[in-house]
């Protein structure tokens, strides 16, 4: 008895050790935690209990009998983050670079079996030199078996990867299915292609930095979420973004009251739009005075600027924020934000998170470079988002809404369960100008008339009163106000029921 309980206290500090202290001061000394060191500060302290510590590769190939390490380069299990359930894998780069095997995946996919049957999220820890070469076609396998679990668990529980360290070829493909990824800046990257293949296919010279960063990739590509200086900062970050997220797509967020009253008004807001409409100003301003306590845990803040999207609390309850940005671009929508919004209502929808929108919005971006690019199918997402969803919809004119993007946005008509005008709102086909000269186009030489009927179509048309007499706006409200008719609103909605016809799925225009 005492030999075998010897034998298994020997084969857990061999998994605990790694590739050895050589290979984990290396990884120090770059800057990064071990996998082992990571799901420790990721998890509440003592919750984590651990899979599969013994399993080793079968590959006898190129002298891998000789060389076998227990766990075999990814630490896989589950624990608790502020109490509630996750199950997590953490890649281990000083384990042959943290390069996937058979057995290396088959890890992955037991947990994210569970999580599915036990309906808890699945975050992933990524620092990996891609698949296991010795291995050849049997990774490759294994790769597919996790992108299936990836796709099945699409929209039924919360999947999150953080890259931490490489992240290249189809090893790409599995966070890229999953529903956030946050990166640690300088100390990882993500491309299907490295820079060596680049050069010699296009005889682009490029770094790793700058083709698969951070950086790269929050603001150009919008293929990441958040990047974060260091492993320790995205860590932290992860876990208090996690306390925003239901387990799964059956239940609730988590409820967090805080102390701020949900009938808090702010005067600040009653000169925060311009009297000038054609002047910008940060809808970020209203967004951290409306919500709980001012905090706002913002997606892709670098990416496609002109929309903002994140996470924050009204009166406790968890809602995601959608707002054009009149500072960036004018607030119109374009290819980029439309992707940026609709990818992020949907994440909304599939969690039963309500949507609060706030709109802004002067039209679509023209232009052949939006034209060629695919305007109509990419904003036609963000249309198809919006009246997919139904989940709590909450929507606040600020000032503009003008044409088609008046419509796309969270409107009456695509199912908006409330939607609010402030006073100053204008909802119009289009800006009074443009309307006044295509109506009054033989009137072109006649400035002053022209003039005239400008004033004369603004006064009829921009205010939110023709939307109202319609039933299009539900009400006009002062902008101190906000906060506390957001917050009776979902109140109301609290219980809201409404399925969608049944079918296998949509055809979202992709």
């Amino acid at each position: 008895m005492h030999d075998i309980q010897q034998m298994l206290e020997d084969k857990r500090a061999k998994a605990r050790q790694g590739g050895g202290e050589k290979r984990i001061a290396a990884q120090h000394k770059k800057g990064k935690l071990t996998a082992r060191e990571r799901l420790e500060l990721l998890l509440d302290e003592g919750s984590f209990e651990e899979w599969d510590m013994f399993v080793e590769h079968r590959c006898a190939d190129f002298g891998m009998a000789e060389q076998k390490v227990p766990g075999d380069g990814v630490v896989t299990g589950y624990g608790m983050i502020n109490g509630r359930l996750v199950f997590v894998f953490s890649q281990d780069f000083t384990v042959f670079g943290g390069a996937l095997s058979e057995a290396h995946a088959e890890k992955i996919c037991k947990i994210m079996d569970q999580a599915m049957k036990v309906g808890a999220p699945v975050i992933g820890l990524n620092d990996s030199g891609g698949a296991r070469i010795q291995e050849g076609v049997a990774s490759l396998g294994g790769y597919a078996e996790v992108f299936q679990r990836n796709v099945m668990a699409s929209g039924v529980i919360p999947q999150i990867s953080l890259i931490m360290g490489p992240c290249a070829g189809g090893a790409v493909y599995s966070p890229a299915m999953t529903d956030f990824i946050f990166m640690v800046k300088d100390s990882s990257y993500m491309f299907v292609t490295g820079p060596e293949v680049v050069k010699t296919v296009t005889h682009e010279e490029v770094t790793a930095e700058e083709l698969g960063g951070a950086s790269a990739h929050t603001t150009k590509s919008g293929v990441a979420d958040l990047a974060f200086e260091n492993d320790v900062e995205a860590i932290l970050m992860l876990r208090r973004f996690y306390n925003y997220l239901p387990l799964n797509n059956r239940e609730k967020p988590p409820v967090r009251k805080s102390g701020d009253p949900a009938d808090r008004r702010d005067d600040s807001l009653d000169t925060l739009v311009p009297d000038n409409p054609n002047k910008p100003y940060d809808i970020k301003e209203l967004i951290h005075k409306v919500v709980d306590d001012g905090d706002f845990f913002e997606i892709q803040p670098d990416h496609a600027k002109n929309i903002v999207v994140g996470m924050a609390r009204m009166d406790g309850q968890a809602v995601g924020i959608v707002a054009n940005n009149p500072l960036v671009l004018a607030g119109c929508l374009d290819i980029k934000s439309s992707i940026k919004a609709a990818r992020f209502v949907r994440f909304c929808d599939a969690f039963n998170i309500p949507v609060v929108t706030f709109v802004d919005v002067p039209g679509f971006m023209p232009g052949t470079a939006q034209e060629y690019g695919g305007i109509i199918k990419h904003g036609a997402k963000l249309l198809y988002a919006y009246a997919e969803c139904t989940v709590p919809k909450v929507t606040v004119i600020t000032r503009k809404a003008y044409g088609g993007a008046y419509d796309v946005m969270s409107s009456k008509h695509l199912r908006g369960d409330v939607n609010f005008a402030w006073p100053n709102a204008e909802i119009a086909v289009m800006g009074a100008k443009g309307a006044v000269e295509i109506i009054f186009r033989e009137d072109k030489g006649d400035p002053a008339k022209l003039a005239a009927k400008e004033a004369e179509y603004k006064a009829r048309f921009a205010n939110p009163f023709v939307a109202g007499a319609r039933g299009f706006i539900d009400d006009v409200i002062q902008p101190h106000e906000t906060r506390k008719r957001i917050c009776r609103s979902l109140a109301m909605l609290k219980d809201k029921k409404l399925d969608n016809p049944w079918r296998k799925h949509g055809n979202i225009p992709l």
